[in-house]
């Protein structure tokens, strides 16, 4: 005999989701069986499913120089994005994305930034960034959808502390190759939610910053399916526990 939903959860199990990976959010959260690992903090799982995006400001070669680094704040190793080619700023030149590509998915990820004004940023298809920044409180600061939204800065833990963002995707939606439904998002930063059923409206920062990013100056959004990425900008920004699972979303929501 199952044990049945408890309330809270009751909707999520008629509709046949998976309650663990919608329910949880936060530091710590792990995959749940039906979603897939991308970092756990080895060397060989860095080299097995991750690359070097191929933009047009690629300097960095394989192997990834990215590093495995003891955890500063528990066990284990986690992974530095310092890579000596994006010194001083250059995203693009070395920032790292997932074999995989997709297009709905549900993520988690945790970050950890070293030293104050430490950048990076997470990709949803190698396009739209929630940005990783500290000390930025605008709509180009931390946790924001760049440029979209305003930062939700009081989430944020701080320099020195693990952070997270859980985030469910919704890709663009094209009918006879033309833009019918925007892309959304809503994300959870350190178990708060802060976006709900954000529409994305282009990407943002050129053709170094990911796929589309020079198409109609980031407004020409395509069909094509893309990886989760993590930029490195020469700052050590450290990751850990990420992981992703495909969904299909047929409705347009991702309010979870």
């Amino acid at each position: 005999m199952k044990t049945p939903c408890k309330l809270w959860t009751l909707g999520l199990c008629l509709l046949g989701l998976n309650t663990l990976s919608y329910a949880q959010t936060g530091v710590g959260t792990k995959a749940p069986r039906n979603a897939e690992v991308f970092m756990d903090g080895s060397r060989k799982m860095l080299d097995e499913k991750w690359i070097y995006w191929e933009g047009p400001r690629l300097a960095a070669k394989p192997p990834i120089k990215w590093t495995v680094v003891k955890d500063p704040e528990g066990k284990g190793t986690v992974v530095d994005c310092f890579d000596p080619a994006a010194a001083g700023g250059l995203y693009g030149a070395a920032d790292l994305v997932t074999k995989k590509q997709f297009r709905d998915f549900r993520a988690h990820v945790e970050f950890f930034i070293t030293q104050p004004g430490g950048n990076s940023g997470v990709y949803l298809q190698n396009r739209y960034e929630i940005q990783v920044l500290d000390g930025d409180t605008t709509s180009h600061g931390m946790g924001a959808v760049i440029n979209e939204t305003a930062s939700p800065y009081h989430a944020y833990k701080g320099v020195g502390k693990w952070n997270s963002y859980d985030i469910l995707f919704r890709a663009a939606r094209f009918k006879d190759g033309k833009l019918v439904e925007q892309p959304l998002v809503t994300l959870y930063f350190n178990g708060k939610k802060v976006h709900t059923n954000h529409a994305i409206s282009q990407v943002w920062g050129g053709p170094n910053s990911g796929i589309d990013g020079g198409n109609d100056k980031g407004k020409g959004i395509t069909d094509r399916p893309g990886g989760l990425k993590l930029q490195s900008e020469g700052h050590h920004v450290l990751y850990r526990n990420i992981w992703i699972k495909e969904e299909n979303l047929t409705a347009a929501n991702t309010d979870f």
